[in-house]
């Protein structure tokens, strides 16, 4: 038989190291699929399809706490509300899921990634001679005009942020995370309150891009995470608004209709 692939190019076009698959054969990280399931968490599986190896007990608890408060802030958010829309327009779970994530952007669902590329920049300054007093200041100014990871519309303090920030604190106290990413973020929140009457406290984007930051993940995963965690509210709304027989659902209530603005 003449082999059709000879230099291994076909091979390789899609060559990876996530996965392996063969007759009768399925490998995840090198690791037969058979051997996982039923041993290893849906966090822990998370941490080895990105990282290659698995999490110890104390780092698989922290990434399952962080995914547990980011899957849902109710159908305000927008990527909720075009799920439960979408719902209702006569298409599938999968297509009413799809055009929620698709909204996860940088002004929604982005912030945890910018929080860490900030906390980044922060120990870089800090690093390279800056006190970090001096390298928060410094790397608020150089970045955007809205904090990511600090303030809410809704929540005068996040009831995400302390319990989030207590996991981290104890992790370090126990040198199961090295701590660095932690003191960036509390000295940014220090720094946010200082002169004012109402503090800036951190959210839950800061708290868990603390999380992520710590356990080694870099920036753009930490948006790729709370999408995998976003997603678990997603399919709940849909699911819901899916079984209320209600059609074509949208954005304003029947009978209410958007005010008309005079101009081109």
């Amino acid at each position: 038989m003449t082999d059709i692939d000879p230099t291994g190019a076909v091979a390789e076009w899609w060559g990876t190291a996530v996965s392996r698959m063969a007759p009768g054969e399925i490998e995840l990280r090198g690791r037969p699929v058979g051997d996982l399931i039923g041993t290893t968490t849906l966090p822990s599986m998370i941490w080895l399809m990105l990282r290659g190896d698995l999490p110890d007990a104390r780092q698989a608890a922290l990434l399952e706490a962080a995914l547990v408060s980011g899957v849902d802030h109710g159908p305000q958010a927008p990527s909720i509300a075009v799920a439960r829309m979408a719902a209702t327009c006569g298409v599938g779970l999968n297509n009413a899921m799809a055009g929620a994530v698709n909204t996860l952007g940088d002004h929604h669902g982005g912030a945890g990634e910018q929080c860490v590329e900030l906390l980044d920049d922060i120990l870089g300054r800090e690093r390279a001679g800056e006190d970090l007093d001096t390298a928060v200041e410094r790397a608020v100014a150089a970045g955007p005009r809205y904090v990511p990871g600090f303030g809410h519309r809704f929540h005068p303090r996040d009831p995400r942020r302390d319990p989030l920030i207590a996991l981290v604190e104890a992790a370090v106290r126990d040198g199961a995370v090295p701590g660095d990413h932690l003191r960036a973020g509390l000295a940014l929140e220090a720094y946010l309150a200082r002169g004012r009457t109402k503090p800036v406290p951190m959210n839950v984007d800061g708290a868990t891009a603390i999380i992520y930051a710590e356990l080694g993940f870099p920036a753009p995963l930490a948006r790729g995470l709370f999408v995998l965690s976003r997603s678990v509210g997603i399919l709940a709304h849909a699911w819901e608004e899916s079984q209320s027989g209600k059609r074509n659902k949208g954005p304003l209530p029947r009978g209410i209709l958007p005010a008309h603005h005079a101009g081109p």
